[in-house]
């Protein structure tokens, strides 16, 4: 695990994951599995050719089928991923969520190092 442990007034530690100044200040515990700390900076995927923030599936689809990625067909894919390929004889894959509310940081990555002059992830 990484992190920085606190150690409150009575002696209990809490694990805090990414954190922030203000991560340190809240006296709740972060919940286990949590992506980041409370008062951690929310993430926004950005295409750059346009500076658009993108906030959903149509836009990062159009944003993709425009750089040449479609959706792959596979068969044995699980059902809660889209996923996309450059081509047949490309190895590279971006899977992602179906449900966009499941979107996270390392899927905007995963987007951002196959396609890095054209997407960047950001504070929001």
């Amino acid at each position: 695990m990484s992190g920085v442990w606190v150690f409150n007034a009575k002696g209990v530690a809490r694990l805090i994951t990414n954190p922030t100044k203000e991560s340190f200040e809240t006296k709740e515990p972060t919940k286990s599995g949590t992506a980041t700390a409370p008062g951690a900076r929310r993430r926004v995927l950005v295409y750059l050719p346009e500076n658009q923030v993108i906030t959903s599936y149509e836009e990062l689809d159009q944003r993709l089928h425009e750089l040449g990625w479609v959706p792959y067909d596979n068969p044995h894919k699980p059902p809660h991923l889209i996923q996309y390929h450059q081509c047949p004889c490309s190895i590279d894959l971006i899977s992602l969520p179906k449900d966009y509310a499941k979107f996270k940081t390392q899927h905007m990555y995963d987007i951002v190092v196959k396609n890095s002059p054209y997407f960047i992830v950001r504070d929001a």
